[in-house]
């Protein structure tokens, strides 16, 4: 694949121009106020009717799984090429959003990914049917917003290894105890996958990562206001706090304590950091046409020494650079709509760098479209600044580039 199929640049077109009317317009709001993006984002949902397609995707895969599950026959499996066309359509219509979102407000991006993906993923992946059918629906269409908390104040890279949030079984019950922090929703979600450690009386080292599925409201759930950041303002982030939450075991993901023995609980997260990480491509992509949309115009009109600041071999150099990432990027990309096709889902390694990669290049142009731009690029007034501070969690969330250049060196001396 080496350009945009005719029917995504439709599509590319038609959200590039719901984002400039309808979003846009509301940047002050969501950016520098305290508006959640949520019901901006429902209108874009409900405008190219993404809420009704993911339901109806929803409602034929768990037909198959159940159809599976009670014995039936099913013409393609769960992993065959009918469902992997579906799933393949469905990424490629989610790529055009993410790249025409980022190039306004990269937040939004992450607010919807985290609920949209990583929550309703995780659901989907271990859950029971009785649990996709209760929860993913509504997550898929927007209608509920979810958050997947895992980070905690004393665990950040080592998420596994200093996690002190504990569930422990008392009769048919669990009690969760513990805090999460640096949570994408946690201030509105309405479900919330929470990852613990299952105290039964082993030492942490030991114990199992567990997974629950918590609701908005729940005795002893109690969600923080949005906290203060350095970018992604239009992201609510928060802190949870569990204080004795009693769920019972049709909480807990999968219905299956025994599905989290060994290192099933560990893995069952990762899976979910891989996904994570292939969407910071994108995310990328669209900041850095953003940059040049931005950058190309203002090298032509700025007059600096009586001339416009294009016309300066170092502003060149700027803006071929930002030019090369770009089309990088948008090969990432590329192949990732090609794997997506034939229904192949990148290694963890593979996931690293991508975002490695990303996440530096849209670092890397942002800054130099500040400097490009000179005082009024420090200045808020001009996207750029705001281009930069988005940009720089690209290189912290869903794992720092230290712990991506682990992955990457590990699965290649192995």
């Amino acid at each position: 694949m080496y350009q945009w199929p005719e029917e995504l640049t439709m599509i590319r077109d038609a959200v590039r121009e719901f984002v400039d009317k309808e979003i846009r317009p509301h940047r002050d709001e969501i950016e520098f106020g305290d508006t959640p993006p949520y019901d901006l984002l429902r209108k874009m949902y409900k405008t190219f009717g993404l809420d009704e397609m993911a339901r109806a995707g929803f409602a034929k895969r768990i037909e198959r799984e159940k159809a599976l599950a009670e014995g039936g026959e099913m013409a393609q499996g769960p992993s065959g090429p009918s469902e992997r066309d579906e799933g393949a359509g469905a990424g490629m219509m989610a790529i055009v959003p993410i790249i025409e979102l980022c190039k306004c407000s990269p937040g939004m991006v992450t607010a919807m990914g985290v609920s949209v993906g990583l929550t309703a993923a995780a659901i989907n992946a271990k859950g029971t049917i009785r649990q996709k059918e209760r929860y993913v629906p509504d997550l898929l269409s927007l209608d509920k917003i979810g958050a997947w908390a895992i980070t905690e104040p004393d665990s950040g890279s080592d998420a596994f290894g200093a996690m002190k949030s504990t569930a422990r079984i008392d009769g048919d019950e669990f009690v969760l105890n513990g805090s999460k922090t640096f949570i994408t929703n946690g201030p509105y979600a309405d479900t919330i996958v929470v990852i613990c450690k299952l105290d039964e009386g082993n030492p942490p080292d030991e114990r199992r990562v567990v997974q629950f599925i918590l609701e908005k409201g729940m005795a002893g759930l109690e969600q923080s206001p949005p906290l203060r950041k350095m970018g992604l303002h239009s992201s609510p982030t928060g802190m949870l706090f569990l204080d004795d939450v009693r769920v019972g075991s049709e909480q807990l993901l999968g219905e299956d304590l025994d599905a989290f023995s060994g290192r099933g609980g560990r893995e069952a997260s990762k899976a979910t950091f891989t996904m994570e990480r292939t969407g910071v491509a994108a995310m990328a992509l669209g900041i850095v046409e953003r940059c040049l949309e931005l950058c190309i115009p203002y090298a032509k009109d700025r007059v600096q020494f009586g001339k416009p600041i294009g016309e300066y071999q170092l502003i060149q150099l700027k803006l071929a650079k930002m030019e090369v990432a770009r089309v990088n990027l948008q090969n990432l990309v590329f192949g990732q709509i090609e794997m997506a096709r034939d229904g192949v889902t990148p290694g963890l390694a593979e996931a690293s760098a991508m975002k490695l990669y990303a996440a530096q290049t849209a670092m890397e142009v942002t800054l130099e479209a500040v400097q490009l731009f000179g005082g009024n690029g420090y200045m808020a007034e001009f996207e750029v600044e705001q281009l930069a501070r988005d940009a720089k969690v690209l290189q912290i969330y869903g794992g720092t580039d230290e712990i991506q250049i682990g992955h990457i060196a590990r699965a290649l001396l192995a």
